[in-house]
């Protein structure tokens, strides 16, 4: 499908235990989609339970695409992503299918859409060993003075990306923000049309909660257990992005070590998932593009949406 000679891809985004599978796989089934996930720890092979990847029975034959295909330790980029999820599309709308990118992490639904070229800027290692050393927040204070629009989209926990927006400014005297408005030059091929469930903050809060539950009822534990078994526990100092930083296993750890009772392991990691939901919801309510979806109308909400863009390209 095309509009303008760009291709028409729908969007399914926002904050974690919205809904957004449920809702792509029934326009997937309506519209004829193929699913491409834009969640960057469902791309990690294992922690199933933890980070709510959707079951068969949840997909319903619906073919499922970057989930559940990279290695733990394997460090995987924006750019990374944004190179795969081209090609994906591109795969899909060959087979003549919708593509229905659907996931939480706003970075790389952004990029992908916006089509940010990403400058390849070399790794001063020395510089990063420094930064490394330095306490999270105080790096993001520098970097709210050098770049505050780069600082605006970043929160002191990604360590890693603050570190990498200020390489970028060390090495190449741009701030990222000045890379990305190059980069922006050239026009996205996509028109998308992007969707978001709604929900009231404390309603959406108490989905994370029952989430959260359930989850343990499905055997995260053990799961978390087996996971850390296999891969090795986090280091101290780490700050790739790997398998080991997603939320929902890491939190279980200081049980898992002996440190901590499980009680409180599980209400901090409901505490920290909503505080990931907050965000999400920040990230994506900057985005004037997004529909908002009433929970209980969004699917037929959604389905006006998708037909009125058919009919105009038809």
């Amino acid at each position: 499908m095309s509009m303008s000679k760009k291709t028409f891809i729908v969007v399914v985004c926002g904050a974690t235990a919205s809904g957004k599978t449920a809702l792509a796989v029934d326009l997937a089934e309506r519209f004829g989609g193929e699913i491409i996930g834009s969640d960057s720890m469902q791309i990690y092979k294992g922690m199933s339970i933890a980070t709510a990847k959707p079951t068969a029975e949840e997909l319903r034959g619906i073919p499922h695409h970057l989930i559940d295909f990279l290695e733990p330790r394997e460090v995987f980029s924006v750019a990374d992503y944004v190179e795969l999820a081209r090609a994906k599309i591109t795969e899909v709308t060959a087979r003549g299918k919708l593509p229905i990118l659907c996931g939480g992490t706003g970075l790389y639904i952004n990029s992908l859409i916006d089509n940010i070229e990403f400058a390849e800027v070399e790794a001063d290692m020395d510089f990063r060993a420094k930064m490394q050393k330095r306490e999270a927040a105080e790096l993001l204070d520098e970097l709210r003075f050098k770049d505050p629009e780069a600082a605006s989209e970043l929160h002191e926990n990604n360590k890693k990306r603050v570190i990498r927006a200020l390489e970028v400014l060390h090495v190449t005297g741009k701030t990222m923000s000045e890379h990305k408005a190059a980069s922006r030059l050239n026009p996205s091929p996509y028109e998308p049309l992007m969707l978001r469930i709604e929900f009231h903050r404390n309603e959406l809060y108490e989905r994370i909660d029952r989430r959260v539950d359930l989850m343990l009822e499905a055997g995260l534990l053990s799961e978390a257990q087996e996971f850390y078994r296999r891969v090795g526990f986090p280091r101290p100092t780490e700050n790739t992005q790997t398998a080991t930083q997603a939320i929902g296993c890491k939190e279980l750890l200081p049980y898992l070590s002996g440190e901590a009772e499980l009680a409180e392991c599980i209400e901090n990691l409901k505490k920290i998932t909503r505080n990931y939901a907050k965000r999400q919801l920040t990230w994506f309510k900057k985005d004037s593009r997004i529909h908002l979806l009433t929970p209980e109308k969004a699917f037929i909400e959604a389905e006006k949406l998708i037909l009125n863009v058919i009919t105009q390209i038809s």
